[in-house]
């Protein structure tokens, strides 16, 4: 065979070299095609408001690439569904094209919780809709803050500026109610403990302003009132009188005790009347 090739022209050779190249590449090219789908076109199938896992199931059997290019939250998809697609349904693309996907997070982010005390009651809702939080229960309290943000509680608790809490949560707000013109007698809260102050506090809209207390209070909610400004009479022992929304101060001992103070004076039938324990005996004593 060699040697029918050395004695053929060299111009045959060429040719014959020449078509035998482009048969193997021919060949080449054609199974590369085969393999990789050249010239095969799919049409783009709409996954948008689907369910993301579901969504890469369906273009992965298509014969498409999937990325999920961002993971974002919106309150007005459900979670854990696709919300752009790329390219876009019914878009005629390449087979092993591919797509990229935009979802729904699956989880509730955590978003920083405003400062809203001081704030008019319109402001505060601007602020809490800015945060992505909802405005929960609305309590109105009297105060000199007419139409005020008091206090921002979350579950009951009151919540500091820049707490992480979860989106959409609701936060509940004490709005002032301007002063009563009503006027009562200054309550009595002496003997009581401080739970127990506040309590009857609340009820007649006054606020607790300040709390002074002693050395050796470890619990304050049962530690006991033994001072209060503005007292219930004054030296003359004539009722001083008190509006809703105003303020008093209190101080608190671990041991129920009363003070001399005529400014602090207790008549003997508004002595609360609290069950003894030990270390009222031991005062007593």
């Amino acid at each position: 065979m060699l040697k029918s090739i050395t004695h053929r022209p060299f111009w045959v050779n060429a040719l014959f070299i020449i078509a035998i190249t482009f048969l193997v590449l021919f060949g080449a090219l054609k199974l590369l095609a085969v393999i990789t789908k050249h010239g095969a076109y799919l049409t783009v199938p709409k996954v948008t408001n689907t369910k993301t896992s579901d969504a890469i199931t369906l273009l992965e059997s298509k014969g498409f690439e999937v990325y999920i290019q961002d993971s974002v939250y919106t309150d007005t998809a459900k979670m854990g569904t696709v919300l752009k697609q790329f390219p876009e349904e019914n878009s005629t693309v390449k087979v092993n094209r591919l797509v990229l996907l935009t979802v729904n997070r699956v989880t509730l982010p955590m978003v920083e919780m405003p400062a809203l005390e001081g704030k008019s009651q319109g402001y505060a809702l601007e602020i809490l809709q800015r945060a992505h939080l909802t405005l929960g229960d609305t309590t109105f309290i009297p105060s000199y803050m007419l139409g005020a943000v008091l206090s921002q509680t979350y579950n009951g608790k009151a919540i500091a500026a820049g707490t992480k809490i979860t989106w959409g949560s609701k936060i509940d707000l004490e709005i002032g109610s301007g002063l009563s013109d009503e006027q009562m007698i200054v309550p009595s809260l002496l003997g009581l403990t401080y739970n127990e102050a506040k309590i009857v506090l609340d009820q007649n809209g006054i606020v607790l302003a300040s709390t002074v207390v002693d050395v050796g209070v470890v619990d304050t909610a049962n530690a006991y009132v033994y001072k209060q400004n503005p007292p219930r009479y004054n030296e003359d022992k004539s009722p001083i009188f008190i509006r809703s929304g105003q303020v008093m101060d209190v101080w608190l001992s671990p041991v129920m005790k009363y003070i001399s103070d005529s400014s602090n004076l207790i008549f003997p039938d508004e002595k609360p009347k609290l069950k003894k324990n030990k270390n009222t005996e031991s005062t007593n004593n």
